[in-house]
């Protein structure tokens, strides 16, 4: 399970001003939290910033890859953003994201060819935005999937995100992203899933239950990334226990590993 530490992000409570004030202590505090804990990528989104993204996304870069050798997943819409940041990563970089929409799609795959970077890919197009209809996401998927590869990026640099909405407005949308993953997962075995998480509880009580639940459902049809924060325990555990039952385990190592580290919970 790929994981993408979700805590450096401006939408969150204290970062917009570590971000505006360039404290690297505490960004650097963030990120080394999160690479100890798991997380395979460190998330870095100043989004909320768009008058100042140009410069705080490149600086949030270089200041977590001082303190850690993880990869960032840099999350941005803007190509001006995203440019100036991916120019100072350093290793492999993922690039959060890109859709279906021709403007969209054109503005985005230059920069991932040039950096060789890889591409979480939304199910959006032009003309559904984002689709109630699992056949329709699915339709997408497959475009999008076809269009990168012969636009030559790796089919295992891809992440599609199947968008996981509220159940609390759509009492279907749970089975939506899954058959989404399922169908997708069939026709392309290389293609990797990353999405986030927690929309699919939004507006409902025990919000983490719902969360742990359904993270082992997407496991069991495919999914393999998620964008979470690596300090939830009950989490982290689930997906532990998750890829032992799942056969992504070799031996067990991993689950017997955190055993002994008093991890699980």
């Amino acid at each position: 399970m790929i994981i993408v530490g979700e805590k450096i992000n401006t939408s969150l409570k204290g970062v917009t001003e570590f971000v505006r004030e360039r404290n690297a202590e505490a960004i650097q505090e963030l990120a080394v939290s999160q690479a100890e804990l798991g997380a395979d990528y460190i998330d870095v989104n100043c989004g909320t910033l768009v008058d100042e993204e140009v410069t705080a996304l490149p600086w949030l870069v270089e200041t977590v890859q001082q303190a850690v050798d993880s990869p960032c997943c840099i999350d941005s819409p803007d190509p001006a953003a995203l440019k100036a940041a991916l120019a100072l990563h350093k290793g492999g970089p993922m690039i959060n994201s890109i859709t279906a929409e021709a403007g969209r799609y054109q503005e985005m795959i230059g920069l991932v060819q040039e950096y060789q970077a890889r591409i979480v890919a939304l199910l959006i197009d032009d003309t559904n935005g984002i689709s109630p209809d699992a056949e329709v996401r699915i339709g997408i998927g497959c475009r999008l999937i076809e269009q990168l590869a012969e636009d030559g990026v790796p089919i295992g640099d891809i992440y599609i995100d199947p968008l996981i909405q509220p159940v609390s407005t759509g009492a279907d949308m749970g089975n939506v992203a899954l058959r989404t993953i399922r169908a997708l997962r069939e026709r392309y075995p290389e293609v990797h899933f990353m999405c986030g998480l927690s929309n699919i509880s939004f507006g409902i009580p025990e919000r983490g239950l719902l969360n742990r639940t359904y993270l082992a459902m997407c496991m069991a049809e495919g999914l393999d990334g998620a964008v979470l924060d690596p300090k939830n325990a009950r989490m982290m555990s689930m997906i532990t226990a998750g890829e032992a039952l799942l056969n992504r385990d070799k031996g067990c190592r991993k689950y017997l590993k955190a055993h002994r580290k008093g991890l699980l919970v």
